[in-house]
């Protein structure tokens, strides 16, 4: 419980609302690559899944991993660190590791840090399975 204070200036006790969990979901796509789609915040607290999920996508050695993040609404630095760590590990096997329909919150992420530019950034699933 939280406090916060009501219009009569009394503090009074909020319950604070559960954090959703992230939801990560895998695909196969065409040629023998993976989708892996992400739902929910990408952060400290929820980042696990997707870190599991990413790291055993790039251990089965694709020919592409493509992260869906259409359905992340807020992504942190550590949700950032699993992005750069994936395409690191990704990069030295020789994966191609492709973002799709990133959000403009986790875009400003990218660009703020300058993680932009080590990322194939595509509009959508379907382009990044095409690039």
């Amino acid at each position: 419980m939280m406090p916060s204070d009501n219009d009569r200036g009394e503090t009074v006790l909020a319950a604070s609302q559960p954090r959703p969990e992230l939801v990560v979901e895998t695909r196969s796509g065409p040629d023998g690559a993976v989708v892996c789609a992400l739902a929910g915040d990408l952060d400290v607290e929820t980042l696990a899944p997707a870190a599991d999920a990413l790291a055993a996508l790039v251990a089965q050695r694709p020919t592409a991993v493509v992260i869906d993040l259409r359905g992340v609404g807020f992504c942190d630095s550590s949700g950032l660190n699993v992005l750069l760590r994936t395409r690191l590990v990704a990069e030295r096997t020789g994966l191609d590791l492709r973002l799709a329909a990133v959000p403009a919150t986790v875009m400003r992420v990218l660009d703020l840090t300058g993680a932009r530019t080590v990322f194939a950034i595509h509009e959508s699933v379907d382009e990044a399975l095409a690039g």
